[in-house]
């Protein structure tokens, strides 16, 4: 497999390898992430077979904006839209309820699928090109996050089409939080701290 690296988010050729398919690692406003399509059954698939992740375990979710939630089939209600415009952009991981079958494939039999809304606008202008990204952290299960994409490279060699070099990234994962029931709950604590 060739791998192409790119040295920004600005490139069309990016773009189009993600829209046709193609998985890589790329900077997020987090950690490294090994990205696809969250509109590719057959690309989601091949990220939980690279990072060895658990199949029941689903994956985070990148959009551009809120209104991409409605490309998922998902409308929250005004108190959970409240919580968003107040978390929102940011570090923080959001679970929303998700009854669409369609996206089973994403939901992993939760009935709920995890989104972000990042804080950085080259993340979001790639995000408007290319559709919601799924972005799991650039490491096989068990392992640590890639700080680097020489790191995660080495995790990943031949199985991955493309890398966008964003530096070394110290961050941690993002905080998790879970309003798919009446309630929300942290699921976990990152470096942003939510307020329930």
């Amino acid at each position: 497999m060739n791998m192409v690296i790119y040295s920004s988010f600005n490139n069309d050729k990016l773009v189009q390898l993600i829209k046709d398919g193609g998985i890589g690692v790329i900077p997020t406003d987090t950690i490294y992430g090994l990205v696809c399509s969250a509109f590719d059954q057959e690309a989601v698939e091949k990220v939980y077979e690279i990072k060895g992740r658990d199949p029941e375990k689903p994956l985070i979710i990148l959009i551009s904006s809120v209104k991409d939630l409605a490309r998922f089939s998902i409308s929250p209600n005004p108190s959970k839209k409240g919580f968003l415009s107040s978390n929102w952009p940011g570090e923080v991981s959001i679970v929303l309820p998700s009854l669409d079958q369609k996206f089973d494939y994403l939901s992993r039999g939760h009935r709920s699928l995890t989104f972000r809304l990042p804080a950085d606008n080259k993340l979001i202008s790639l995000l408007q090109k290319t559709g919601p990204l799924v972005a799991p952290s650039a490491n096989p299960q068990g392992l640590a996050p890639a700080e680097d994409l020489e790191e995660a490279m080495h995790y990943f060699i031949g199985q991955v089409d493309f890398g966008v070099d964003g530096g070394t990234i110290e961050g941690s994962a993002s905080t998790l939080v879970d309003l798919s029931g009446e309630i929300p709950t942290v699921l976990r604590q990152g470096e942003v701290k939510v307020e329930i």
